[in-house]
């Protein structure tokens, strides 16, 4: 499978970094709704702030309306919040040529689902990435951390999902195959299980957590929870030290702004019913309490619907 033109569909501060690094080897779209962002992009290029305080444009092309868009594109990367993940796939239904495919690089549970529902099971591919990024305003992103990404094959002999990840290898995104779709988005949803809603209900950056004790012990009893869980459930972890590994991302993406507290921030919705409260939903099927993920929900729930009532 030869990619050749690629639209990165919810387009924010992790899809332009994607598209960023991607735009150098196939012709890139970023498709995001908020029409400051596009427009700046288009105008100016897209300003990648690094790892090391360095500031790079990247020129490609930007649309807020997907509409405006007309195929065929071989690829579609989805990095919407989950709850836009139907309407994602519908537009990459449309856009995508007969072969095309849809790869989730999503937090949370269900996306996988959603697209292989709207495009088939063999035209839905998942991923996760340890990469973090910040939106810091129109046409702008920080790359706020560094670490590996992985694609999980379809079969024994996917082609597809290897061609993926020979791309975004010359695109210089670290990426490897993985085997097992479940344990791959289990394994990234303990960590947002023990980041996100911390991170935004402190309002701190995610190096805060692994660093002060009683941050630290909340993210401990979150991560406890959602380990038993997916024991439960069966789910194989791919590291043996859940509670470490969520240390380590926390210090290897110190600076990162945790996606739920860049939502937190702006008053927009958040992805915790698929992370917390997936924990918490999953949880009851097999019996389990979970006491902290049951109260995180809670607590970022009412601080949504708080919102345009918060005190300055």
């Amino acid at each position: 499978m030869a990619i050749m033109r690629i639209a990165v569909i919810g387009a924010g501060a992790m899809g332009s970094l994607f598209g960023s690094r991607l735009a150098a080897v196939a012709p890139v779209v970023l498709v995001n709704h908020r029409k400051a962002h596009s427009d700046a992009i288009n105008a100016e290029g897209l300003v990648v702030e690094g790892l090391d305080g360095s500031r790079r444009v990247h020129r490609l092309a930007a649309v807020s309306d997907p509409q405006t868009l007309s195929g065929p594109f071989d690829l579609a990367i989805i990095f919407t919040k989950s709850g836009q993940t139907r309407a994602a796939a519908a537009t990459a239904d449309r856009l995508l040529a007969p072969a095309g495919v849809a790869l989730s690089l999503q937090n949370g549970l269900g996306n996988r689902e959603v697209l292989a529902e709207v495009l088939g099971a063999g035209r839905a591919l998942v991923g996760v990435t340890a990469q973090g990024a910040t939106l810091v305003g129109p046409g702008c992103v920080r790359h706020a951390g560094d670490g590996p990404t992985w694609i999980a094959r379809l079969g024994p002999d996917d082609r597809v999902a290897a061609a993926v990840c020979s791309l975004f290898n010359a695109a210089g995104i670290q990426t490897e195959l993985a085997d097992d779709p479940d344990r791959l988005v289990w394994g990234k949803l303990i960590v947002n299980v023990g980041i996100n809603a911390l991170a935004a209900l402190l309002r701190v950056p995610n190096g805060v957590l692994a660093a002060e004790p009683a941050c630290e012990r909340l993210m401990a009893q979150a991560v406890a929870e959602a380990v038993a869980v997916a024991h439960a459930r069966g789910i194989d972890l791919p590291y043996p030290d859940p509670l470490a590994h969520v240390r380590a991302v926390c210090r290897r993406t110190a600076e990162n702004r945790a996606s739920m507290l860049q939502d937190v921030l702006r008053g927009a919705p958040t992805e915790v019913a698929v992370i917390n409260g997936a924990i918490v939903r999953l949880a009851s099927e097999v019996g389990l309490a979970v006491p902290c993920n049951t109260f995180l929900t809670t607590l970022i729930a009412a601080l949504e619907a708080t919102a345009a009532f918060r005190c300055s």
